[in-house]
């Protein structure tokens, strides 16, 4: 895995790291905390810009934002919430965390979005409610670049301590992603088991 990413950022430069960043908002197969240190290694060896591994990290993330943000906008709470009461179990959401995850972003608004863009597993989510609450986009748009900016600069920041260190860092970053993986898949089987055993039967 380690060596693919590498492959695509060499290979497609920053439009490639902008749509793997994408592609980890929408559907996260590898958490950036794994892809933008990497994209700064390749800054610190010359092979990409720093600036190009920001803009482009910030680009891909406001993208996969917006994505969700617009199905939050077009679905609508009521729509949304009946969703999560027949297939939430299958996201592992509950109605009652559904309810409480609009409340919290209906208290705290363009705060929630921004804060959230630096909070691991929350990022993504946050968006949805946004666009459920029909949150003005310029603001959508202000908060999570901004986020999303301190993210990937303290990101890329830690990839460029990597060049030093490389040889000895390398042979562990790939098994390493592998752990972040399996440790996300394990989190989210235990709670769709949590989920099914608390379902009303019949």
């Amino acid at each position: 895995m380690f060596d693919a990413l590498l492959g695509l950022m060499n290979a497609g430069g920053a439009f490639g790291l902008a749509l793997i960043m994408f592609l980890e908002n929408v559907f996260p197969p590898v958490p950036s905390e794994v892809i933008i240190p990497l994209a700064g290694f390749l800054a610190a060896s010359g092979r990409m810009a720093l600036w190009e591994v920001i803009v482009a990290g910030v680009a891909g993330s406001v993208l996969g934002a917006l994505f969700w943000y617009w199905i939050g906008l077009a679905v609508g709470k009521d729509r949304v919430m009946a969703f999560v009461a027949r297939w939430g179990f299958i996201l592992t959401i509950s109605e009652d965390e559904a309810e409480r995850a609009f409340a919290w972003f209906q208290r705290y608004g363009a705060w929630a979005v921004f804060f959230a863009r630096v909070l691991p597993g929350v990022r993504t989510l946050i968006s949805i409610p946004a666009g459920m609450a029909r949150m003005s986009m310029p603001l959508f748009l202000v908060t999570t670049t901004l986020g999303s900016a301190i993210w990937v600069s303290i990101l890329a920041g830690a990839g460029l301590l990597l060049r030093e260190n490389y040889d000895h860092i390398s042979r562990y970053i790939d098994p390493l992603s592998y752990v972040v993986i399996g440790a996300i898949v394990g989190i989210y089987v235990w709670r769709l088991l949590r989920q099914l055993r608390s379902r009303p039967k019949g």
